[in-house]
């Protein structure tokens, strides 16, 4: 029986760069949840009787909120929903379900890399048919429509069980309960030489993967142990909780400190990496070098042609505005094109489907291929070992000598997390209006060479994104970028890039915040940070 039950908008739903995320009790709040997936349904067409993957990273309310899915995407006309075991599917391998089946979209259910638990973050977001992220004509429809809804649709029907693979027909549609890593894992084995990989391992290479408790525990223990030959063991935190095991599942340098320590000790493994709460991320670090996720898109572009599934060279490279311009110079170099876009992996998706974009990737730890319309961690460490195993060399070689063809670019990110809103905003509106001037200004030993308030041009839609980032640009190609976050819950997060490229190789070993300590000052001098947020230093470093 379908329901029609009356409700009252919510003014607070509008989508950010992935989704709708907010705080576990405001989706709790009556209707909260079932106001936005109603929202996103009576904003598509041409979906009855299609087919919609459902799927989320296994943080709390989680398996409610899929159970809510199931029942509205019945009541609402889908012909039948693909769901993960357990309610867990991780974002790439939503994305790839997605394809594979020829889905007409899907739901994730995540707040990515933030928190999770009763009074932490909790997400939802809708991916469109290529598998990617709903582009903003249609997450602006969506909230366009949740702030005048008046009734969701909803079936009566059992709870279905998602602890077991089945298919059932309820409601009038078809639920399939699916293993959630068997179509990833496949496709994986796909792209990347395992023989290789196995072969490398089964030398004594020692790798390290850390699952921070979150998604892709299932699906590396499958590939990195069962299908790869990797010891038990390799694979640490491999069972997702709910609240991540009461830690911050972001993989970078302060949340996964106890790997990076690992990996600097004099017993280290040759290779160590880290996916985030949706298994969207990835952390990189060799025996004694961690790897920039700036410095890990270029290389992994630079020697992509080493696995099967790239041999024959990509078309192109794209990344967001504040990653490092490391992979503007493999592009350069091999002749191919190069595409800066704002962040978010949505800005990706047509220059994937347009074949003018192979590999993309953020400073934000994400990185991807055209596999997928989304960023992928586990691709990322696969494809680093598959480099490893054909070259035969350790990831400090390798990096090093990769900086030596193209010189360095040292990079960093300051995040100034859970600022006041409004002083985040009077920041950037005060740069803004700072913006015609600064082009001359003498700051140190830097000149300011050019300021912009970063407006994107889609070379494929035509569409324009105007506001994604203030750019200060100095003479000798060194940078300083200012934005605020889109995918916090509580208050405003300003993050500040500073980028120095060093073409001199025997330049290229120097501290990475010594070497961009005359950026740090003038970043700080330019935007007035403490003067604005009251704050002396940033959040994290990474």
């Amino acid at each position: 029986m379908i329901k029609t039950v009356s409700t009252t908008p919510y003014a607070d739903q509008k989508p950010g760069t992935s989704g709708l995320r907010k705080k576990v009790p405001e989706f709790q709040q009556p209707n909260y949840a079932e106001n936005f997936i109603q929202s996103i349904f009576d904003s598509l067409e041409g979906y009855q009787g299609k087919t919609l993957v459902i799927g989320g990273d296994g943080r709390y309310y989680n398996r409610e909120v899929i159970q809510k899915a199931i029942k509205m995407a019945a009541a609402n006309g889908f012909g039948k929903v693909m769901v993960g075991k357990g309610g867990i599917l991780s974002t790439p391998a939503a994305s790839n379900i997605i394809r594979k089946y020829k889905a007409f979209g899907g739901i994730i259910l995540s707040a990515s890399h933030n928190p999770g638990g009763p009074t932490e973050d909790f997400g939802i977001k809708y991916n469109i048919g290529n598998g990617g992220p709903a582009p903003e004509k249609i997450t602006d429809a969506i909230f366009e429509r949740s702030k005048v809804i008046d009734s969701y649709k909803i079936s009566d029907f059992p709870d279905i069980n998602l602890d077991r693979i089945a298919r059932e027909d309820v409601g009038g549609m078809i639920v399939s309960v699916i293993d959630p890593v068997e179509d990833y894992a496949a496709l994986m084995e796909e792209l990347f030489d395992f023989g290789a990989i196995r072969n490398l391992i089964s030398l004594g290479f020692r790798l390290n993967f850390d699952a921070m408790s979150a998604v892709t525990g299932p699906y590396a223990k499958e590939i990195f142990e069962i299908r790869l030959g990797a010891p038990d063991g390799s694979v640490r935190n491999f069972l997702p909780l709910p609240d991540f095991g009461g830690h911050h599942p972001d993989p970078n340098l302060v949340h996964c400190k106890e790997l990076y320590d690992e990996m600097m000790s004099d017993d280290a493994p040759d290779f160590g990496a880290a996916s985030d709460g949706d298994g969207d991320r990835n952390l990189i670090i060799g025996k004694g070098i961690y790897v920039t996720p700036s410095d890990s898109l270029a290389i992994l572009a630079a020697n992509a042609n080493l696995a099967p599934g790239y041999s024959h060279g990509i078309a192109g490279i794209a990344r967001s505005m504040p990653t490092s311009g490391a992979a503007d110079r493999v592009a350069e170099k091999r002749g191919i094109g190069i595409y800066e876009t704002p962040t978010g992996w949505k800005f990706f998706g047509n220059l994937l489907d347009a074949g003018m974009a192979t590999i993309c990737g953020e400073e934000s730890s994400g990185t991807g291929s055209n596999h997928v319309r989304e960023k992928d961690g586990l691709w990322a460490v696969l494809l680093w070992l598959n480099i490893l195993a054909v070259r035969g060399e350790s990831v400090i070689d390798i990096v090093t000598q990769h900086w030596a063809t193209y010189g360095r670019n040292y990079y960093s990110r300051h995040d100034y997390e859970g600022v006041d809103t409004d002083a985040a905003n009077g920041l950037i509106a005060a740069l803004r209006g700072k913006l015609p001037t600064l082009p001359g200004t003498q700051i140190g030993d830097l000149t300011v060479s050019a300021a912009d308030d970063f407006a994107y041009h889609d070379p494929v839609d035509k569409s324009v994104s105007q506001h994604q980032g203030i750019r200060i640009m100095f003479e000798g190609g060194s940078r300083v970028v200012f934005r605020l976050s889109g995918t916090g819950t509580t208050g405003a997060t300003l993050r500040v890039y500073i980028e120095r490229y060093e073409p001199d190789s025997t330049r290229h070993n120097i501290e990475t915040q010594e070497a961009l300590a005359d950026l740090i000052a003038a970043a700080q001098a330019i935007a007035d940070i403490k003067g604005h947020t009251g704050r002396d230093a940033p959040t994290v470093i990474t």
